[in-house]
């Protein structure tokens, strides 16, 4: 046995200790080029799953490097795809559909065409007048012109209505819509109109000298319905107009035509 002193000893200790680590594994640090490796292969594998998706038929074999460690390359990793053709995946999938032939009928022309055109325009001038209708105030002033006299007693008879003056041809109006019930010569009034309202009321107008309305007509608050006259009992031209709530005993107009925003 060879005798080894302490110091000999040591110094052979560090020797063995350098080798050791000279010789063993060494911490493999990855790069920031292997990293983008791995991420390309990653990416080139996506690709080739969703092109095989979108082509039919598809077989993928993706082949990493052994050493996982090494830098990745394009040429590091093989990407083997098959594609079947659009021919191959058409064949197996059967014939083509025939074409369809759609049937049409047979064009006949309306037999009654021009009855639906006229009732077509009658409905759309019905329509247009209850428009009209529907926008027009509901009471309205009968005339323009000088209020000259109430209701009441005058020169010992009853004067049952009001006068408006205006010269010959003044526009006589509808107060409120209605149907005219009369219209024509009128003891009295020389030539009168009277129009029975929706709410029943009837409505008088005298000593007109013109009459643009007839019996049966439908009329609408503030249509002309005459023209200012002088005809009958009268001493100068005027509209005498006369209301009466229930068809029958005139009432005095003005509180009625105030109720309903119209003065005079």
């Amino acid at each position: 046995m060879v005798a080894v002193s302490k110091h000999q000893y040591q110094h052979d200790r560090v020797m063995r200790l350098k080798a050791s680590r000279s010789s063993g594994g060494k911490h493999r640090t990855i790069t920031t080029s292997q990293t983008k490796g791995r991420l390309a292969l990653v990416a080139v594998a996506a690709g080739t799953v969703s092109s095989a998706g979108v082509g039919g038929a598809t077989a993928a074999t993706l082949q990493a490097p052994a050493e996982v460690e090494a830098p990745v390359s394009p040429e590091a990793a093989t990407v083997e795809v098959d594609l079947a053709t659009n021919d191959t995946a058409l064949s197996s999938s059967g014939t083509q559909a025939a074409p369809q032939i759609l049937a049409i009928s047979e064009f006949k022309p309306v037999a009654n065409i021009d009855e639906q055109l006229d009732k077509a325009i009658q409905y759309n001038a019905e329509r247009a007048e209850n428009e009209r209708a529907a926008r027009s105030p509901s009471v309205v002033k009968p005339a323009e012109g000088a209020f000259t006299s109430g209701s009441g007693v005058r020169w010992g008879t009853l004067h049952a209505g009001i006068d408006i003056a205006n010269v010959v041809g003044t526009p006589i109006l509808a107060a409120m819509g209605g149907t005219v019930i009369d219209s024509g010569p009128a003891s009295g009034f020389g030539q009168w109109i009277r129009i029975q309202h929706d709410d029943g009321s009837i409505a008088v107008y005298g000593h007109m000298e013109t009459l643009d309305v007839t019996v049966g007509e439908r009329v609408t608050a503030g249509q002309r319905i005459a023209g200012m006259g002088n005809r009958g009992f009268s001493t100068g031209s005027h509209l005498h107009f006369e209301l009466y709530p229930t068809g029958s005993g005139a009432v005095d107009p003005l509180p009625w035509f105030a109720e309903h925003g119209v003065t005079f």
